[in-house]
């Protein structure tokens, strides 16, 4: 990595099938090395920055530059960030068209404290876990949640627009939305809830295994609308262009997460709910991996450091075989065996 966030230049070889451990001081750059892996699969930072963060103070542009093998097949991928273009990536030194290549290239599953509010948080953060892993496991699926988001904001636009009174011609463009709104809306909803059901035993297990507690954990898919999304999208149209949103569709469905019949969101104890969220990722890491055949990058930051001792145990007991980051500021975890344990000082490995 060069240029990216704090760190000027940065070569980092993690162990290649065991448990990488960076130690530093907060503010180090240790969070930047898992965001630089995770970038080098989604293009995003899953610290939810804008682009421009990602590059360091002064400088025009970053590199990263990852180089994947797996199964004897080496995979190269580079990716320039220089805002305010657009990323220029290439997978093998050929120019990448498709977002799904990189996912091909590389899967990560991430650990953060702030995957609280997956339990927490607003139904938006709950489908964005859901489409994080949706498109890791069918990577394909990511130009139709591209498109499905690019149709919801020009129809979005189009609504405020019109301020409640269609002529013929915004008519006209306003079916055209609404049928691709259907037809993507459609896929991607049906492709959440196979989703929420191959999640649902392994979160369920997890769970239990984290927490030893009696009851389990449930995932429940509630769609926005009845009917089929297009017979939904004609019956809210009056409504829609009353308020000038789109009111039904998959951006307001909602994963809903319970213990017995208890709301996750409400009715569960902080400890609990962070025994949600673990579940959740760990479910997805055995999801993904069923999918693409291979197990993705486990990257794991601080995660250890908001949790008793008790679930820190059981949660390295958990944690699946294979390549692993992890950072911390603070003593390993006793049960944390390190295959390599690395320090960053002054931006440097050492």
């Amino acid at each position: 990595m060069r240029d990216f966030r704090n760190l000027s230049e940065l070569d980092f070889v993690p162990d290649p099938s065991g448990l990488t451990v960076v130690t530093g001081e907060n503010g180090a750059g240790k969070t930047s090395i898992l965001e630089a892996i995770s970038y080098c699969s989604t293009q995003q930072s899953f610290r939810g920055s804008p682009r421009e963060a990602l590059v360091q103070n002064g400088a025009a542009r970053a590199i990263l530059r990852s180089e994947i093998e797996e199964s004897g097949r080496r995979t190269l991928v580079e990716i320039e960030i220089a805002p305010p273009r657009r990323d220029q990536a290439y997978l093998n030194r050929q120019r990448v068209q498709r977002a799904a290549e990189l996912l091909e290239a590389l899967q990560v599953t991430i650990f953060t404290p702030d995957d609280l509010v997956l339990v927490k948080g607003g139904p938006h953060e709950r489908r964005d876990y859901l489409d994080g892993v949706l498109v890791m496991a069918h990577p394909r699926l990511a130009a139709t949640c591209q498109a499905l988001d690019r149709v919801l904001r020009q129809r979005a636009t189009l609504l405020k627009q019109v301020g409640g009174r269609l002529d013929e011609q915004s008519a006209h463009t306003l079916d055209v939305w609404d049928e691709q709104l259907a037809t993507t809306g459609t896929i991607v909803v049906e492709a959440r809830e196979t989703l929420v059901a191959e999640l649902q035993p392994f979160a369920s297990a997890a769970f239990s295994r984290l927490t030893g507690l009696p009851g389990e954990l449930r995932l429940g898919y509630h769609r926005s609308f009845e009917g089929t999304l297009a017979e939904a999208i004609g019956r809210s149209r009056a409504e829609d262009l009353r308020r000038g949103a789109t009111t039904i569709g998959p951006h307001r469905d909602e994963l809903q997460i319970s213990l017995g019949e208890l709301d996750a969101r409400s009715r569960l104890s902080q400890g609990r709910q962070r025994a949600s969220t673990l579940a959740l990722r760990l479910a997805a890491h055995e999801v993904v991996t069923e999918h693409v055949g291979s197990r993705p990058i486990l990257l794991l930051d601080d995660a250890f450091s908001e949790l008793d001792s008790q679930t820190a145990s059981a949660l390295f007991s958990e944690l699946p075989e294979g390549q692993a980051v992890l950072t911390t500021a603070g003593p390993l975890p006793a049960q944390a065996e390190a295959a390599t344990l690395v320090e960053l000082r002054a931006g440097k490995l050492l």
